[in-house]
C-alpha cells in the first residue's frame, strides 16, 4: 500500500493543491497528522477535503482550540488573533468535524499516527533528546507525527537513537529506506507553514510493501497565500513567515 502522509496544512489551500500534484499517482491512501486549521485563510476548504479525502486523521493543537475544546489563552497573541478569526470563519459542520477527531496516537494496520509525542498530543518534539525516551512506547517499527513544522525525525535501534535528515535546499526529495530492528519517527514536515528555513511545503510518501518513506518538498504560490492572509483580515506576520519558512 502506498500512502500520502500530510500534517500541519493549516488552512493553506494553495500549498495543500500544489503538494497534491506533486504526489499524483504516487499513492492509494491519505492520513493526516493535525493541525488543518489555523494561521491562513482557507479553513473551511481545507477542513472539508480532509474530511472527503483521509482515511485516517487525528486532531492537533489548532483543531482542539478553534473547535472550543480549549482554551486559547496559551497561545501567543499572534496564533491567539489567527484561531478567533478561523473560529468566526467557519461553517458549524466544519466546526463539528473538527470537534469529533480522534485523540492521538492513533494505530493503523502499517503505522501509529500522533500530532506532539506518542504520551502527549501536545508536546514538541525536535531533538534526539525529546525523542529518545518516547521509543519503545509504540508497538509498531514507524510512527508519523507532527506539531514541530520541522520535517525529519528520528530512527532508534538499542540504545542508539538518532535524526533523520530533511530534504536539502537543493534537493526535491530524501529517500529512507527502513531498516529491520529498527523504530522510526517520522515527520512529514508542515504542508502549510514550514519553520524549517525552507518556504516550500512539505510532505511525506510510506509504501509499506517496500518498506521506504520518502520525503517530500514542493513550491506553491506563497505570495497568493500571503495577499489573501492579509485580505482576509489575518495578521500580516502570517503572510511574511511563509515568504522564510520560519
Amino acid at each position: 500500500m502506498q500512502f500520502l502522509i500530510l500534517s500541519d496544512i493549516h488552512a493553506n489551500w494553495h500549498a495543500l493543491e500544489a503538494v497534491l500534484k506533486d504526489a499524483e499517482d504516487r499513492y492509494e491512501q491519505i492520513v493526516c497528522c493535525g493541525d488543518l486549521v489555523g494561521y491562513n485563510p482557507q479553513p473551511g476548504e481545507v477542513t472539508r477535503w480532509v474530511k472527503k479525502n483521509c482515511a485516517t486523521v487525528i486532531r492537533g493543537n489548532h483543531d482542539k482550540v478553534v473547535a472550543g475544546l480549549e482554551s486559547l489563552d496559551w497561545f501567543n497573541e499572534v496564533a491567539q488573533e489567527a484561531a478567533r478569526w478561523t473560529m468566526n470563519n467557519m461553517e458549524t459542520a466544519d466546526l463539528d468535524y473538527l470537534r469529533e477527531l480522534p485523540m492521538g496516537p492513533v494505530q493503523t494496520e502499517h503505522f501509529h499516527l500522533w500530532h506532539g509525542s506518542v504520551a502527549d498530543e501536545d508536546e514538541y518534539v525536535a531533538y534526539v533528546r525529546e525523542a529518545a525516551p518516547h521509543f519503545g512506547q509504540f508497538e509498531l517499527a514507524l510512527a508519523f507525527f507532527g506539531h514541530t513544522h520541522l520535517q525529519g525525525g528520528f530512527f532508534a535501534k538499542g540504545d542508539r537513537v538518532g535524526p533523520l535528515e530533511r530534504v536539502g535546499f537543493d534537493d526535491v526529495e530524501n529517500v529512507i529506506e527502513l531498516e529491520p530492528d529498527y523504530q522510526y519517527m517520522v515527520n512529514p514536515g508542515s504542508v502549510g507553514q514550514p519553520r524549517d528555513n525552507d518556504p516550500r511545503a512539505a510532505y511525506a510518501l510510506y509504501d509499506s510493501d517496500k518498506k521506504i518513506v520518502t520525503l517530500r518538498r514542493t513550491r506553491y504560490a506563497i505570495s497568493k497565500t500571503a495577499r489573501e492572509i492579509q485580505e482576509a483580515g489575518l495578521p500580516n506576520v502570517l503572510g511574511l513567515r511563509l515568504l522564510y519558512g520560519a
